[in-house]
């Protein structure tokens, strides 16, 4: 009676381990290279889709209304 509260257990820390491991991989707000990139977020273009899930945003369709630095 165990085995499935083990399953579930296990599938709920590795999707919750996915999750971290995405965040600090993808999101522009964290920086592994401070040498090289120190503002990673400055790099990114306004069709870049940096959310988990755009539900009704269009992210190609979008321009650049910020400066370049």
């Amino acid at each position: 009676q165990l085995i499935p509260l083990i399953g579930f257990i296990s599938i709920g820390l590795g999707s919750a381990v996915l999750y971290l491991l995405r965040l600090a991989l993808y999101s522009p707000d964290v920086s592994w290279d401070r040498k090289n990139n120190p503002e990673p977020w400055n790099k990114l273009s306004p069709t870049d889709q940096y959310k988990f899930l755009a539900v009704s945003t269009d992210y190609k369709s979008l321009k650049k209304d910020r400066p370049s630095f």
